[in-house]
């Protein structure tokens, strides 16, 4: 008997030993962008955003941010067109949306988030409103990390798939969302407009 705690014993400890090794050797992902600055980290986000290509997150539905949606993928596909004019009037209507969506309608906790991730996609939409088309392809790469966000705590009512070209910003490389997982690229449109690949699906529950 006591050759056979001895034994275990000694399984125990090897095991623990692994466990801790592989901890040790363990690398954590920073999902810090370049060209993006605003930091929602005061509240716990639903899920990690930088995830391995081909992967899904689930996101339940919230049909408050439908329209907000709408907008953004109206800026998306007027910039793969090269289409200065209709990305503007697209952003002016991003920016109404955001100022239009009732923060109260959330959980109260997250409500403080929401509200800042709001008025951060307003301020993108009124620049791309008002701006050339390369600045507005840097607002609308501005607000990929801030939509992520968004979704993360209210959900989608469609699937949509995060999509990255590492050519762009002088090789930093540029995120985006899409409806389809056909590779448009709204950072450069018509000059490099199947640069990209999908790094994550995000679906319903």
């Amino acid at each position: 008997m006591k050759k056979s705690n001895s034994i275990l014993n000694l399984a125990l400890v090897a095991g623990l030993s692994f466990s801790l090794l592989a901890c040790g050797n363990s690398k954590s992902t920073d999902h810090n962008d370049d060209n993006t600055e605003h930091d929602h980290s005061g509240i716990d986000h639903v899920a990690e955003h930088k995830m391995p290509d081909g992967s899904v997150m689930e996101m339940s539905e919230n049909k408050s941010i439908s329209q907000l949606i709408d907008q953004y993928l109206a800026i998306k596909n007027a910039l793969v067109q090269d289409d200065s004019k209709s990305a503007a009037s697209a952003g002016q209507k991003l920016a109404e949306e955001a100022s239009s969506i009732d923060v109260n309608t959330f959980e109260v906790s997250k409500q403080p988030e929401i509200k800042e991730i709001l008025e951060v996609v307003k301020e993108h939409g009124e620049h791309i409103a008002k701006s050339e088309i390369v600045h507005q392809r840097e607002h609308f790469e501005g607000m990929a990390k801030d939509f992520m966000d968004i979704l993360a705590i209210t959900g989608t009512d469609r699937t949509l798939y995060q999509q990255y070209c590492p050519m762009y910003n002088k090789n930093k490389g540029g995120y985006w969302l899409s409806d389809s997982q056909e590779i448009k690229n709204p950072l450069f449109g018509s000059k490099m407009l199947t640069c990209g690949s999908v790094k994550e699906t995000i679906s319903m529950k």
